[in-house]
C-alpha cells in the first residue's frame, strides 16, 4: 500500500530482520517524549523478535527507504482478558507499539498506519481491533478519534492508567 504525503512516497509492509535495530531505534527515541510511557524495559528486543516470530509487525517507510513508523499485532492474553470488550466483535486483534519518527508526527502517517494495518487484519478475518492508549497521549487519542474507534472502558495495567479503544472491523 502506498500514499503520498506532502509529496513523499510512502509504503507499508512487513520488515526484514535485518531492520530490528533500526525499529528498536525508533521505539526507544520515543522514550520520555509527551504521552509516551515507554521505557527501556518496554518495548525491548525481546518482545520485538516475538513480533517477528509472529508476522505481527509492520513499519512505514520513506521514499528513501528509512524506517519512519512501526505498529505491531500484540499478544496480550491481560488487555484481550479485559471486560469492556465486546463479545460480538470476537475475534479481535489488540494494537500496540505504533510509534512515528519525530520528523514525521503531524502528517497523517499514524491513521495511515493505523487504516493499513486494519486492511490487513481484515484479510486475516479479525472482527475488530481494539488497544490501550495512555489518558495522556493527545496526539494519539485525536488520531484515533478521527478514525471513529471507540472509547469502550478504561484500565489500570502495568502501572499506568490507559483509555480502551475499540473499532468495527467493517468489510
Amino acid at each position: 500500500m502506498e500514499k503520498h504525503i506532502l509529496m513523499k512516497k510512502i509504503t507499508f509492509l512487513h520488515p526484514d530482520l535485518k531492520d530490528k535495530q533500526a525499529i528498536l531505534s525508533l521505539y526507544r527515541s520515543m522514550i520520555g517524549t509527551k504521552g509516551c510511557t515507554w521505557s527501556m524495559d518496554y518495548p525491548n528486543e525481546e518482545i520485538l523478535e516475538n513480533d517477528f516470530k509472529r508476522q505481527a509487525i509492520f513499519v512505514i517507510r520513506n521514499e528513501k527507504d528509512e524506517i519512519i513508523g512501526a505498529i505491531s499485532i500484540d499478544d496480550d492474553s491481560e488487555v484481550d482478558g479485559l471486560a469492556c470488550w465486546s463479545d460480538s466483535l470476537k475475534p479481535a486483534a489488540e494494537l500496540a507499539r505504533l510509534a512515528i519518527k519525530d520528523d514525521y508526527q503531524n502528517q497523517g502517517l499514524a491513521r495511515f498506519m493505523l487504516q493499513s494495518v486494519m486492511e490487513e487484519l481484515k484479510k486475516r478475518n479479525y472482527k475488530s481491533v481494539h488497544f490501550l492508549v495512555s489518558k495522556t497521549n493527545v496526539r494519539a487519542l485525536r488520531s484515533y478519534a478521527k478514525l471513529n474507534f471507540e472509547r469502550k472502558g478504561e484500565s489500570n495495567l502495568y502501572g499506568e492508567n490507559w483509555w480502551c479503544y475499540e473499532k468495527e472491523l467493517v468489510r
